[in-house]
């Protein structure tokens, strides 16, 4: 059995939403966690090494961290076809976009937001200007982030650039605001998020 350990309207949410979209069987565990306003404490019963969510159990393995869990998952259930398969031409591209969320885009967007100066070389990141121009350059003649389908790289850096948008820290351009109207119009999105 799959269980996440989840916290309504966080990370957790794109694990709950690729879970939808592959028709997996799963349970959730809804742990608390330390919030950014500083409320919240460290859950216990949380398995993850820092207390945060999304953290995945299944058959006594551990799985933490957004980009890990997808790939699992969607090397668990190929079938569904939301991620390539070893050997397939895109699957390298795919687990680039997968790191990209939490290894790029977060620490860039979140810099941003608490108007932190980007220093070259020091931090592993791109300023948050030459993102957005991938992304916008990207997706400009493609309606997803690998091509002509839907995979889990949309729900990760979909996902994200919705809500930067929405909170209005990335940027919006007519690419972006497309893409995430198109990929937030899904059935499992409007299922998780509740719209």
């Amino acid at each position: 059995m799959l269980t996440l350990y989840q916290f309504p309207k966080s990370r957790s949410d794109s694990i709950l939403w690729l879970l939808e979209e592959l028709g997996a069987p799963y349970q959730t565990k809804t742990v608390n966690i330390r919030r950014a306003d500083g409320t919240g404490e460290r859950d216990p019963s949380n398995p993850h090494p820092h207390g945060k969510v999304p953290a995945l159990l299944h058959d006594g393995q551990l799985v933490f961290e957004s980009g890990a869990i997808m790939l699992y998952l969607t090397d668990l259930f190929p079938e569904a076809e939301l991620g390539p398969r070893v050997g397939d031409a895109k699957r390298g591209e795919y687990l680039s976009w997968l790191a990209y969320r939490g290894a790029v885009i977060e620490p860039a967007l979140l810099m941003r937001r608490f108007e932190v100066k980007h220093v070259y070389g020091a931090m592993g990141w791109a300023p948050a200007e030459e993102v957005e121009a991938v992304l916008n350059q990207t997706l400009k003649d493609r309606p997803y982030i690998l091509g002509d389908a839907f995979s889990a790289a949309d729900i990760s850096v979909g996902g994200a650039v919705h809500y930067l948008m929405l909170f209005k820290i990335m940027n919006e351009t007519p690419v972006l605001k497309d893409y995430a109207a198109r990929i937030t119009a899904r059935p499992a999105f409007r299922k998780v998020m509740g719209a």
